[in-house]
C-alpha cells in the first residue's frame, strides 16, 4: 500500500489522484469515482476523468461545499441533468454546536459563511460584477421599450 494506493480484503482497490487533468487520463474501468470539493473541481479535470465510467459504467459522486456560481458543479447543481441532488447546512447537522457557527458566522462575515456552511452559491471572490445583479440588468433591459 502506499500513499495513494490503498487495497482491499474484497479485491478493491482505492487510489487517490491529483487534481491535474492531464495526469488522470490513464485509469478505466472504474466502478466509482469521486470528486471532493467539486465545486473548486477545474471544469478540463471534471470532463477528463467522464471517460473514465465509459465502459464500466461507473457512477460519479461530487461532494462539495457550494462555491462560485460557475463551472460545472454550480451549472449540474442548478441543471435539470438527471443528478441525484442532497443539499445539508451546517445549521441541520446535529454533529455542529449552534455556538460554533455563530463564533463561525462572527469570523467569516455573512458572505463566506453562507457560502461555506450554508449551502449558497455566489459571485466567484475575483468576479468584476456579481452575476446577481448582471442577470436583474439583463431582466429590466427585456421589458424595456426600444431606445429607437
Amino acid at each position: 500500500m502506499s500513499a495513494l494506493t490503498m487495497s482491499l480484503a474484497n479485491g478493491s482497490r482505492v487510489v487517490s489522484l491529483p487534481g491535474s487533468e492531464p495526469t488522470v487520463r490513464c485509469f478505466s474501468s472504474v466502478s466509482l469515482l469521486v470528486l471532493d470539493e467539486a465545486a473548486r473541481v477545474p471544469d478540463a479535470l471534471y470532463f477528463g476523468v467522464r471517460p473514465m465510467l465509459a465502459v464500466s459504467k461507473g457512477r460519479l459522486l461530487c461532494l462539495s461545499s457550494a462555491y462560485a456560481k460557475q463551472g460545472f458543479f454550480y451549472e449540474s447543481w442548478r441543471g435539470d441533468e438527471p443528478w441525484r441532488r442532497v443539499k445539508v447546512t451546517a445549521a441541520e447537522c446535529e454533529r455542529i454546536s449552534p455556538e460554533f457557527l455563530a463564533e463561525e458566522r462572527a469570523a467569516m462575515g455573512e458572505r463566506l459563511y453562507s457560502r461555506e456552511y450554508g449551502c449558497e452559491f455566489q459571485a466567484a471572490d475575483d468576479a468584476a460584477f456579481d452575476p446577481v445583479v448582471i442577470d436583474r440588468a439583463l431582466a429590466a433591459q427585456a421589458s424595456a421599450p426600444p431606445l429607437f
